[in-house]
């Protein structure tokens, strides 16, 4: 356990109003950001077909254009931060994010709907790429890996959470109320980012459009771009799962809403232990191995989709768990060595990290929309090649050798 001694000691800059611990939490609350904005509707989707009168295809364009938007924010956010420091971009996105996720309550059609989600990606990208770029800031070597654990852990523990809210407030209420309580989380963090400090130790001092040509910097060091593509093509069949999870459940198996949120809360918990389970076993195996059979397990996991996955939901569930641990347990190991590739332009690395694996999510989810075959085998193909690919390209990185602390 990191005990808030522990994590004073092995900070960089301390943090004079939230502490050490509160810092902690406050990071991976900002990371649940994303999460909390998709999955706390997920259970609405069907309904809200019927509200709007519109078709599944069209309303998915909120969560796709949402994760495209968010994309292209972090992108360009990130090297803001390098430049402007990262609490005024920090209280920025959160207030961009706050005001559109008022306007998508007061939505009066699909298309409005659309537009404010498109603003509330904008300001998420600000928020969850600020929020990546301090742990580099504020944490050195073992301890930011150990750090990045605990935050993603925690971060995850939204998607456990939000569908289940998601359907108890669907029986209270409708889905606008949704994105009012969406409203209450923006100014809560507003009050959290406020009380940060900044983290950066100095500003960039180069204009604005030198600062995000940085970006181009970056790209084209191979180490980071090498990496950056292995775990990040991960992204296609997990969002492409989020994307349709709540029609394959509830349309597909027959299932009521707030059944699905438990599936899909079921799930998400193993989201949550992976981390957990990372840190015990990385005291006593490499790095290389645990990524190694991380993806071997994403490539069995969807094998298993496509055999039994469509029989049952508790066979469905439990043939795409592999996927989820292997998937999750590799994230801070992953994270924390991309991020070691690139020493300089902090916030323009973890930027593009999050843009390109939030594009290839995007991908994933236009894939399985324009899907009209069944989208239970979709996805476990999904799984296997991109396994597959992943598994090749690591075994392929370390013979090569020039990955820095690999």
């Amino acid at each position: 356990m990191i005990t808030e001694e522990k994590m004073d000691n092995d900070s960089i800059k301390a943090q004079k109003y939230l502490g050490s611990r509160g810092f902690v939490i406050f990071i991976a609350f900002l990371s649940a950001f994303v999460p909390l904005s998709t999955d706390l509707y997920l259970p609405a989707l069907p309904r809200m077909v019927e509200s709007f009168q519109t078709t599944i295809g069209l309303l998915n364009m909120t969560l796709i254009l949402f994760f495209i938007f968010y994309a292209v924010g972090m992108l360009l956010w990130g090297p803001l931060s390098d430049k402007y420091g990262r609490r005024p971009i920090l209280l920025t996105g959160l207030s961009i994010y706050t005001l559109s996720s008022t306007l998508c309550a007061l939505a009066g059609s699909v298309h409005m709907l659309i537009i404010f989600r498109i603003l509330q990606a904008i300001g998420s990208g600000a928020v969850v790429s600020v929020s990546v770029a301090t742990i580099k800031d504020s944490y050195n070597g073992r301890k930011r890996v150990a750090i990045l654990a605990v935050v993603q852990s925690m971060a995850m523990l939204a998607p456990v959470i939000a569908p289940v809210i998601g359907a108890v407030i669907l029986k209270l209420f409708s889905w606008h109320g949704v994105f009012w309580i969406l409203s209450i989380v923006g100014v809560i963090a507003l009050i959290g980012g406020i009380l940060m400090q900044e983290t950066i130790p100095s500003h960039s001092n180069e204009n604005i459009f030198r600062t995000v040509a940085r970006i181009g910097v970056v790209i084209k060091n191979p180490r980071y771009t090498v990496l950056l593509v292995i775990f990040a093509i991960q992204m296609l069949p997990l969002l492409a799962y989020i994307s349709v999870s709540s029609y394959i459940y509830i349309d597909g198996f027959g299932l009521s809403e707030q059944v699905y949120s438990y599936f899909y809360a079921f799930n998400a918990i193993f989201s949550v232990l992976a981390p957990l389970f990372y840190m015990r076993i990385s005291t006593y195996c490499k790095n290389t191995l645990i990524i190694m059979t991380s993806f071997a397990i994403i490539i069995i996991s969807g094998i298993l989709i496509i055999t039994i996955g469509r029989f049952s939901p508790w066979l469905f569930a439990l043939s795409i768990l592999p996927a989820t641990l292997g998937g999750n347990i590799i994230r801070p190991p992953s994270t924390n060595l991309i991020l070691e590739q690139q020493q300089s332009d902090t916030g323009t690395a973890s930027s593009l990290m999050s843009f390109s694996y939030t594009i290839m999510g995007s991908i994933g989810m236009m894939l399985i929309s324009l899907s009209s075959g069944n989208r239970i085998f979709t996805m476990g193909f999904m799984y296997i090649i991109i396994g597959g690919i992943s598994l090749i390209g690591w075994v392929l990185v370390q013979k090569k050798a020039f990955i820095n602390n690999i």
